[in-house]
This record gives structure tokens, C-alpha cells and sequence, in this order.
């Protein structure tokens, strides 16, 4: 007679013998790591978000809706708007010809061209608006006399302001867009040229409609990023109240100030804009998630 021996992963213990404590641990492991994630994004991101909307309505909501009258407040807000509405569109624009030529064209400097977009992800935003300062500044920098001679002012101004955002935000666009668009291939591109369609026409009828959630997408953390951006605009502005201060540098002034309620209001405010964007990007991930399953796509790796 033959005995088979069962693989020692299918020997089941007797039920009178304790699991020792390297096999609980291991049991517990999952809800440990999905515990303590909780409690770090709790203690570092939704508690501190927590303190801002209790203090902003500490005192009711009458007083915080009084925080709107501040003419201050509302100049910032303007100017917020203002510079998001000139970045955005020119962004995705310029998203959307890069990720088109680097995804369907072969050209000498297209890993340069890559390159140079992913730049603003590795320099400080600070030193973004240093540089514009050494290139515009009316004092000394290096197109100072070519400014000073046409009579126009960058730095300390809105020019400059919308120059530094475009500049820490030009990289959304392009990287939502170009991995779907090598994905995707050229078939169908390709397909509409032998029918006798134009560049133009197969732009706006066939490539903008299969990567119209992905530049959504991309839109979205632009406008998100534009509208909360600091470093580079306190560098290039000059926090000048009322005139070059965007809502972020409002925010801080006003709590150097003191004006605590003011600063807290136009924080929720801004915290806002955050939630509304976070909400837009599940939605716009659900749907390019459709999407690419309707079209036979794989989920991304």
C-alpha cells in the first residue's frame, strides 16, 4: 500500500492548538497596514483640514460670510480666478500639441522636449520664480532694457504672476494625454487619412474624442494646481495687498496679520476648491475607466 503524504500548506492543526504568535500577526497583517494608513492620512491631512473649517466657523456662519465684504479678499479671489483663466486654456493647449507630436511624430530633441516638460516637477517653485525675476526683473535683468524701452512690466504684476503658474502647471496636460494617446496607436488616425480627412479633421473628429477624459483630467489638476500655487507667485508678485496678492498669499498675510478669521475664511475657501477638484478627478477616473474597457483597453499598469 502507498501512502501519499499532503503538501504541509494543506495539514490542517487540530482545533486544540493555539496559532502561535507569527501566524496571528500574519492574519493581522492587513488590517494593521490598512489601520495605521488611516491614522497617518488622518493625523497629517483630515485633522489639520478639520482645525481650518472649525476655526473659520467658530463664531457662526454670519461672521464668516462678513469675511466676503473685505475688499482685499475679494481682490485676491479676482486675481485667482483671473490667472487661472488665462493658464488653464493655454496649458491645455500647449498639453495637447505636445502630447499629439510626441505621441504620433519621430523629430530630432523629442527626449529633450520630455524632458523639459517634466521639468517643473523637479525645481522648486521658488526657484522657478527666481528665474523669471534674473530674465524680467525692470532693474537688472536680462530683458530689463527691451522692457523698460516697450514699457512693460513683468515682475510685480500680473504678467509675471501668470508666467510663474504656466510655468509649474504646463506639465499636467501633456503627461495625462501622451500615455494614452502610445496606447492607443494610430489605426484609427491613420484610417481617417486614407478616407481623406485633414490633419485638422482627424484632430477634433478622431484623436481629441479618444483622449477627451484624459485631457479632462489633466485640465483638472491644472486648474487645481493654478489656483492653489504659492511659491513661485510670492517670488514674482511681491505681495502687494489689494493689487499682486492671490488668494494663498492672502491667506498668509492675513494670518501674519492676525486676522486669523479672515485667514481661516479664505483657507475654507480654498480648501473647497480642493475637495470639488478631488471630487471632478474620482469622477473623470471613473469614466475614463469605462471608457477604455468599452474601447478594449486594459487598466493601466
Amino acid at each position: 500500500m502507498t501512502f501519499v503524504t499532503p503538501p504541509l500548506e494543506d495539514v490542517q492543526p487540530p482545533a486544540w492548538v493555539k496559532p502561535t504568535f507569527r501566524a496571528r500577526l500574519k492574519s493581522l497583517g492587513p488590517a494593521l497596514i490598512v489601520l495605521v494608513s488611516c491614522l497617518y492620512v488622518g493625523v497629517i491631512i483630515l485633522l489639520p483640514a478639520i482645525a481650518v473649517v472649525v476655526q473659520a466657523f467658530a463664531k457662526g456662519l454670519a461672521p464668516f460670510l462678513e469675511n466676503f465684504q473685505s475688499p482685499d479678499l475679494m481682490s485676491a479671489l479676482r486675481l485667482t480666478l483671473l490667472d487661472a483663466a488665462i493658464v488653464v486654456p493655454a496649458n491645455c493647449i500647449f498639453g495637447l500639441a505636445a502630447a499629439t507630436a510626441i505621441a504620433r511624430r519621430q523629430f530630432p530633441g523629442k527626449a529633450l522636449l520630455l524632458s523639459v516638460i517634466d521639468l517643473p516637477f523637479s525645481i522648486s517653485p521658488v526657484v522657478v520664480g527666481l528665474m523669471l525675476v534674473l530674465l524680467y526683473s525692470p532693474n537688472n535683468g536680462l530683458f530689463a532694457g527691451l522692457l523698460n524701452a516697450l514699457g512693460l512690466k513683468i515682475i510685480f504684476s500680473t504678467p509675471g504672476i501668470v508666467l510663474a503658474t504656466i510655468i509649474v502647471t504646463f506639465p499636467f496636460m501633456a503627461r495625462e494625454v501622451i500615455p494614452l494617446l502610445e496606447e492607443e496607436g494610430w489605426d484609427q488616425e491613420e484610417a481617417a487619412k486614407t478616407l481623406g480627412a485633414n490633419d485638422w479633421q482627424v484632430f477634433w473628429k478622431v484623436t481629441l474624442p479618444s483622449v477627451r477624459w484624459a485631457a479632462l483630467y489633466g485640465l483638472i489638476l491644472t486648474a487645481a494646481r493654478a489656483l492653489g500655487e504659492f511659491g513661485a507667485v510670492s517670488v514674482v508678485s511681491g505681495n502687494i495687498r489689494g493689487e499682486t496678492q492671490t488668494l494663498p498669499l492672502f491667506v498668509e498675510d492675513a494670518y501674519k496679520q492676525y486676522n486669523t478669521e479672515l485667514a481661516f475664511g479664505a483657507a475654507t475657501v480654498l480648501g473647497g476648491v480642493a475637495i470639488v477638484s478631488l471630487l471632478l478627478k474620482l469622477l473623470v477616473e471613473r469614466l475614463l475607466e469605462h471608457d477604455r474597457t468599452a474601447q478594449g483597453i486594459g487598466p493601466e499598469e
